[in-house]
């Protein structure tokens, strides 16, 4: 589906800033996605475009398959034909240069997106409908998004702002969610297909193989991949030097089987594992920003890993209290294990940490008359293992340590959730939404005895209007109430801290809140789509460190968790798509965000905030199967640092400076089945950083793709 390119393309230039993104259970309407995309590449063909439909059908912002252009949420769609044409490290550098998001990688293997100036626990993070989000996600920049497979994917939806009221807590930035491929068969004989990607880069001395296949008929099919990869040494732009601990490796397999019974009915069983065995955290190896020497010794993340298995039921009937049924299962295993030793000291520190989440969703949808229901509810339950020992280089001698979490604790999580599409008249669509979400934490006691429990709950809401101006123009304006329940994270680092602190947990603790308002256009004309949105964040009762004012007996300073900072966000995100010829089209994104944060009355730039950013290119078809795609990613100098910015060693103390970078991509299908491309990244060798990251990027980088399909 070479069509698919465009229309990811256009998604993301049409993406705005979303309410909900994520599980939707992904299977859910495979039959209406199929029509949907089958209208769009004939869209598509009469308005000359040949063979790059539209892929606007995403199923996030709605849980259930709906049109980018007939929704009142801002969501990025990137295609599996984009996804292709693509050298990832991780599945977020997908999102690069997209509508409405930000990527921040504090080490190569692991990145983070930053959507609408929020990170980490702050963004939901799926796949397929599960949530990936754990019990220990902290709210910054952590490393778990990337233990998903960047070559099991079908397309990546990005739903931008507020989405709580379908997707519960974490989804206040936005959610993100990785749709994993889907192979179906027709036909009453056996048949199958397969594929084989291999790839190399020059400038990390990366190489990645991936192959799989699928075999099925009408009715049922199994499919199932691995995925190899080898990442050596980063080359800096301008001297050429290699950057040391930026060497990693990783190998994944997946395994999915899809199963109709009856006609209206259908069972899918899926299971994923993705392992990195040792990943260097480079900024602590690594002098940089207002060091003499780098913070560690060692500091490897080794291994981590994640184990998925879901299965899912769909059920599709005429009539009675649904339309459509949606039943999941699913479990998922992180483990987080770490290596690390401090200068000046011959002790190690090994750590073990892990996740056991257990989730059960079930979703209905019904149309009646004027009214699209979407209704539901959800169960999540999370169990945390910590343990931590040092290991005395010199004598091996191994002593138990405190371990980084409550050993056994746990963080369980329950939901009903109502969303209504009403059709008021022909020009006229209200979207109401609402949630009630309840938890029960429980951190067990540690070696001095203290523990903690809590049981918060939450009601969010959502509302979104759509004025469809004319058939290629919609006005569309949203308010949704977010929240994130305090984690284990929040509340179970406690204890002997860093400076002569001493942290005890706080059982007031509450939910983090926040209100998103935005209002957007879109236009979708047959020769050119964009969308641009502005929008504005009010994030209120923000968990923060604060120091209690006392002392312990032996003078340490006592510090807790507390609701206490607020954020002001605001931004303007827009991209599109102008096909200017037959074969030739121009597109560009751009995204601005600027944040300001206020503790005890005193206010400050926000933390983390991404600079102005983008991508612009121009995509040309010299022949149906011999494309160039030339293009450049910017960012604008960013010298508004929070206090902890400032302090960093990712950020400059002085500011993160502006770049940009030329690319370009040829691309030929050298036969029906095969394709060569050929991507020059970066090709004046510029030395930069993107803001907030652990490490320079890649100077100049040549890449060999060959796919081959059977």
């Amino acid at each position: 589906m070479r069509h698919s390119a465009l229309l990811s393309a256009i998604l993301f230039a049409l993406a705005t800033p979303v309410l909900a993104e994520t599980a939707v259970e992904t299977a859910a309407a495979p039959l209406d996605e199929a029509a949907a995309t089958t209208e769009a590449e004939a869209a598509a063909s009469e308005a000359g475009r040949g063979e790059q439909p539209l892929e606007q059908i995403q199923v996030t912002a709605t849980r259930t398959a709906k049109s980018n252009f007939d929704v009142s949420s801002a969501v990025t769609v990137v295609g599996q034909d984009e996804i292709r044409e693509k050298t990832a490290l991780t599945v977020a550098d997908y999102l690069r240069g997209q509508p409405g998001a930000f990527i921040q990688s504090t080490t190569p293997g692991q990145a983070v997106p930053i959507i609408r100036g929020l990170k980490g626990s702050e963004v939901l993070h799926m796949v397929d409908g599960f949530r990936m989000n754990t019990a220990f996600f902290r709210n910054s920049p952590n490393q778990y998004f990337a233990l998903a497979d960047t070559q099991n994917v079908d397309r990546i939806e990005l739903v931008r702002g507020a989405q709580s009221s379908l997707y519960g807590s974490d989804a206040m930035g936005g959610v993100v969610q990785i749709l994993t491929p889907e192979e179906r068969f027709d036909g009453d004989s056996w048949d199958g297909r397969g594929r084989f990607r291999a790839q190399y880069s020059s400038g990390d001395l990366s190489r990645l193989g991936r192959i799989a296949g699928a075999a099925g008929k009408d009715g049922v099919s199994i499919a199932g991949g691995v995925t190899v990869q080898d990442v050596g040494l980063r080359q800096l732009g301008g001297d050429g030097d290699r950057l040391p601990y930026t060497d990693f490796s990783s190998w994944a397999a997946d395994t999915k089987l899809l199963w109709s019974p009856t006609s209206g009915h259908e069972f899918m069983l899926s299971a994923s594992y993705l392992k990195q065995p040792k990943t260097a955290r480079v900024d602590e190896l690594v002098t940089s920003f207002h060091q003499t020497r780098p913070n560690s010794a060692e500091f490897y993340f080794q291994p981590q890993d994640r184990l998925f298995v879901q299965a899912r039921y769909v059920i599709e009937q005429d009539g009675g209290w649904f339309d459509r049924a949606e039943f999941h299962a699913g479990y998922q295993k992180i483990n987080d294990d770490r290596r690390t030793r401090e200068f000046g000291t011959v002790n190690r520190e090994l750590e073990e940490n892990s996740s056991r989440l257990r989730g059960f969703t079930a979703t209905f949808n019904k149309e009646a008359g004027s009214h699209a229901l979407v209704y539901g509810a959800e169960a999540y339950y999370d169990t945390i293992a910590s343990f931590r020992e040092r290991l005395n280089l010199n004598t091996n001698a191994v002593t138990a340590r405190p371990p980084r979490f409550p050993d056994g604790s746990t963080m369980d999580s329950y939901a009903i959730f109502l969303n209504d599409s009403i059709t008021l008249a022909p020009q006229w669509q209200l979207d109401l939404g609402g949630r009630y979400s309840s938890f029960d934490i429980e951190l067990t006691p540690n070696t001095q005895g203290v523990g903690v429990k809590l049981s918060p709950d939450d009601f969010t809401g959502n509302a979104g209007l759509t004025f469809k101006a004319s058939d290629t123009v919609h006005v569309v304006g949203n308010i949704g109430r977010g929240f994130r329940a305090p984690n284990i994270f929040d509340l179970g680092v406690f204890g002997s801290r860093p400076s002569n602190r001493w942290a005890v947990p706080n059982t007031d603790l509450k939910p983090e809140t926040v209100i998103t308002y935005d209002l957007g256009l879109k236009w979708d004309h047959p020769r050119w789509q964009a969308e641009a949105f502005v929008w504005k964040s009010d994030y209120k009762d923000k968990i923060t460190t604060i120091e209690t004012g006392e002392l312990t007996s032996t003078g340490a300073i006592i510090v807790t968790n507390a609701n206490v900072t607020q954020l002001d966000l605001w931004g303007v995100e827009a991209g599109g798509r102008w096909y200017f010829s037959e074969n030739s089209q121009f597109y560009g994104t751009l995204n601005y965000t600027r944040g300001d944060e206020t503790y005890a009355g005193e206010s400050y730039d926000a933390d983390r905030v991404p600079p102005l950013n983008g991508r612009l290119g121009l995509l040309h078809y010299f022949t149906p199967t011999l494309s160039l795609d030339v293009n450049a990613l910017y960012a604008a100098r960013q010298d508004r640092l929070s206090p902890r910015d400032l302090t960093d060693p990712r950020v400059n103390p002085d500011g993160t400076a502006g770049w940009n970078t030329w690319n370009t991509r040829l691309a030929w299908e050298f036969a029906p089945d095969a394709k060569l491309s050929l991507l020059l990244d970066n090709i004046a060798d510029r030395r930069y950083r993107e803001h907030g990251s652990g490490a320079d990027e890649m100077g100049r980088n040549a890449s060999v793709i060959f796919d081959w399909t059977f």
